[in-house]
Parts: C-alpha cells; sequence; structure tokens
C-alpha cells in the first residue's frame, strides 16, 4: 500500500538529519543512549503529533 510508512519515514529522516549525522559515535550504546534522549527531550516535545 501506498504511504502505510509515512509517518516512520519522516520520524527516521528527522532522526537522521537533525541529530545521527550531526554526531560521530564510538560505541553503539553511546548512540542509543543519545538517540533516546532527542527523542524524549526533542522529538516528543516539538512535533506535530496525528
Amino acid at each position: 500500500m501506498v504511504g502505510t510508512n509515512a509517518v516512520a519515514e519522516s520520524f527516521f529522516k528527522s532522526l537522521k538529519v537533525e541529530w545521527i549525522y550531526k554526531h560521530n559515535y564510538q560505541l553503539r550504546s553511546q548512540a542509543e543512549l543519545s538517540i533516546f534522549q532527542w527523542i524524549e527531550t526533542w522529538y516528543n516535545k516539538n512535533r506535530r503529533h496525528s
């Protein structure tokens, strides 16, 4: 189906462009914690939710 992944694709694009590409992680655990903090402190509070 067309558009069934639109929300997920939008989220992952934002995550990559606004956060992941701007950081250089040495360990997977660092990346996991950093991404979790981005989601909890910025994405969930500033993005529109439908």
